[in-house]
């Protein structure tokens, strides 16, 4: 019998963290990456001390009260917990942790793709070049939106807002932005600050989402925050597709209030709204955010630090509840 503590892992993860996993644990893993339903997950978490699981997985008060009185950890390969009922975890005493900071400039890089890709026409372009539909170059051919010196919008100045933020400053972007509290001067570096954003939109010639998903966000960027933005103001979302009310930004990116939208998530994913698929001015990724090799190996990493320590009887580093 192994005195290693057994973790169910739910999803298949990248080799370096499986091979830590198989090393100090006894690891339930998911080669075939299946996903799992809630009746599987329950009958696999039995003689489990842990559950190492993803956003994938919704683990909602019904859930969690059913899991095996075994399970003490929680440890989610995300830094979002919106999966998680988190009440339903405390009363159990179920530790939960996530993944801050490791995905922080990965999220970012992508923000900055879907700005340019969709100021730009990538998807448009593309399609020409692959469909060899390409004519001559045009003087008027493929026009998009300037990206340098413009003004951008950021909502939820927090570690990725402000990553989002120095990048942009590289394009001689000015920076606007929107948070719960105001940032410190050496962190703001010249942005201004408003605390309703609503005073924000009307400003920017793009904007960035970048807030949790919460009962105040969901579907944040709604019909009447959207006519707030300028005419051809262009919208990017790389946050929580909940936060955006796509039959909004569908009938603006249609009608042409917007000049274009950038998206790499979307509310109820992998299910996306069919309003979007026909839109050449929609540049849209399937919630790759995180997707490089580095930052799946630090997020697997930083899952183990934190149950190491939970294990050892010391604090987890990220514990969220």
């Amino acid at each position: 019998m192994s005195s290693k503590p057994r973790v169910l892992v739910t999803r298949h993860l990248p080799p370096k963290v499986e091979a830590r996993l198989g090393r100090d644990y006894d690891a339930r893993l998911n080669p075939e990456d299946r996903l799992y339903g809630t009746e599987e997950l329950l009958k696999l978490a039995e003689g489990c001390d842990a559950l190492l699981g993803c956003p994938t997985d919704k683990l909602n008060a019904d859930t969690i009260q059913r899991l095996p009185a075994s399970i003490k950890a929680l440890a989610t390969f995300s830094v979002g917990h919106e999966h998680i009922d988190l009440a339903a975890c405390k009363a159990r005493n179920i530790a939960v942790s996530n993944t801050p900071d490791v995905l922080t400039d990965a999220t970012a890089d992508i923000a900055m793709l879907l700005m340019l890709a969709a100021a730009r026409r990538a998807h448009e372009g593309e399609k020409l070049v692959r469909e060899k539909r390409w004519g001559s170059w045009a003087p008027t051919g493929m026009l998009g939106t300037h990206v340098t010196g413009k003004r951008l919008g950021i909502v939820g100045m927090g570690r990725i807002g402000q990553a989002v933020a120095k990048r942009a400053r590289a394009f001689d972007m000015q920076i606007l932005y929107s948070n719960r509290s105001r940032l410190k001067p050496e962190l703001e570096q010249g942005a201004a600050y408003f605390a309703d954003p609503d005073d924000m939109l009307p400003q920017c010639d793009f904007l960035s989402l970048h807030c949790p998903a919460t009962p105040e966000t969901v579907k944040f960027l709604n019909a009447a925050r959207i006519a707030r933005l300028p005419d051809g103001a262009i919208v990017v979302n790389t946050a929580r597709g909940a936060v955006v009310d796509d039959a909004a930004l569908i009938a603006a990116l249609t009608s042409g209030k917007l000049a274009a939208a950038g998206l790499d998530v979307f509310d109820g994913e992998p299910k996306v709204n069919p309003g979007y698929l026909p839109l050449e001015n929609a540049f849209l990724l399937p919630h790759v955010g995180s997707a490089t090799h580095d930052t799946r190996d630090a997020m697997g990493m930083r899952c183990l630090d934190n149950l190491d320590a939970f294990f050892a009887g010391r604090a987890m580093p990220h514990r969220v509840a």
